[in-house]
């Protein structure tokens, strides 16, 4: 398959139609065409979830059990479940390597990596046909699941119960048993959570390792954490809480945002190396993006609180045409149409029929969604 030729993240992130000789060719960008030259990390996990999304939809489980798709799933696989010298069950990425795709400090475990790689092990897991050239595969993957799911649950939640455990931690323990298992320094708390956070809101944080928490809220790793069922229930009722109770600043003119909140002053000239394209509350830094309307319609839709993919849907419709269907919108309430975005951007169309046909016919979410385990 051409699409496994090796490549630094091994799927392409996109392609480019090339004329030669009266001929068009396809030509694959494994991100040494990307700004900073980037790997898009993200690209091979999704290509298994939607492979999934393909035989659930058609029923035609054959195409992925051909030899080729079997391989590839393998070939990514393999990459992702390399040893590696690594403590967690996550995986390590560098900074820009999935949709936010520029310098942000989301380097190391980001979330939206994390939430992925759970989603694609367990397509995967689905996929692989149960022989004996797949068996180590498999069994590799079961092997995976089991701490990720835990570590992801258990050391990514944010809610007041954690946030005030995590304020009264100790520094420096080592040792098995200790509760403070990253080192976490509670003067690393920024000072905007502890009035921002509901007292029924929680969430999962935007990165974690060692000495380290990124405490901001990054949107597409949370809303597919209740789409997978990677978040508990109970989890997944918090993160719609908080997406509620705060909406002005997550949602606002136009869902939703991508983070919050935006780096600002000397954290974003030292952070993005003062990118003039993620200036605060632009872009990739607390931009606005209507792709991901689909995802909010999807989260709304999994666990029953449609009201609220409506509310947001409302919104999307009163601007969009409007608008030219733009990329991006820029603003701390996402007011203003993005300073460089691009008009009729083809994944703003996409996120909005996706998710007036996940309102429509509510069944399509299963396409994308796992039962909790």
């Amino acid at each position: 398959m051409d699409c496994f030729q090796p490549g630094p993240g091994l799927m392409p992130a996109s392609f480019k139609v090339i004329s030669k000789d009266g001929e068009e060719y396809l030509t694959a960008d494994f991100g040494e065409h990307a700004i900073a030259r980037v790997p898009p990390i993200d690209s091979c996990l999704w290509w298994i979830i939607l492979l999934r999304a393909y035989v659930k939809a058609t029923g035609d489980i054959s195409l992925a059990h051909q030899t080729e798709f079997q391989q590839g799933i393998k070939l990514i696989l393999e990459m992702c479940l390399v040893h590696r010298f690594a403590m967690y069950p996550t995986m390590l990425v560098p900074d820009g390597a999935f949709m936010i795709d520029r310098r942000m400090g989301v380097y190391e475990h980001p979330l939206e990596i994390q939430v992925l790689f759970y989603a694609a092990l367990r397509a995967a897991r689905e996929l692989l046909l149960p022989n004996n050239d797949n068996a180590e595969c498999i069994h590799n993957v079961n092997q995976r699941l089991v701490p990720l799911t835990y570590h992801l649950r258990e050391y990514y939640w944010i809610d007041p119960n954690r946030l005030n455990e995590i304020y009264r931690f100790k520094g420096d323990e080592f040792g098995k048993e200790v509760a403070n298992r990253f080192n976490i320094y509670a003067d690393s708390i920024p000072a905007w959570l502890t009035e921002w956070l509901p007292d029924t809101g929680g969430y999962l944080a935007g990165n974690l390792g060692s000495g380290r928490m990124d405490f901001r809220f990054f949107t597409l790793g949370n809303l597919m954490a209740i789409i997978t069922s990677l978040a508990s229930e109970q989890e997944s009722q918090s993160i719609m809480n908080l997406i509620e109770q705060r909406w002005n600043d997550l949602v606002g003119y136009m869902p939703m945002k991508i983070c919050f909140p935006a780096l600002e002053g000397r954290e974003w000239q030292i952070i993005t190396g003062c990118d003039p394209k993620n200036i605060p509350w632009s872009y990739h830094n607390g931009g606005n993006w209507p792709v991901l309307l689909w995802l909010l319609t999807a989260a709304a839709q999994k666990i029953n609180r449609i009201e609220i993919a409506h509310k947001a849907i409302d919104i999307a419709e009163t601007r969009l045409f409007k608008d030219e269907w733009s990329e991006y919108y820029d603003g701390k309430n996402g007011r203003l149409i993005g300073k460089e975005a691009r008009k009729y951007q083809i994944w703003t169309i996409a996120g909005f029929l996706v998710a007036k046909e996940i309102i429509s016919n509510p069944s399509h979410l299963e396409l994308i969604s796992f039962n909790m385990e």
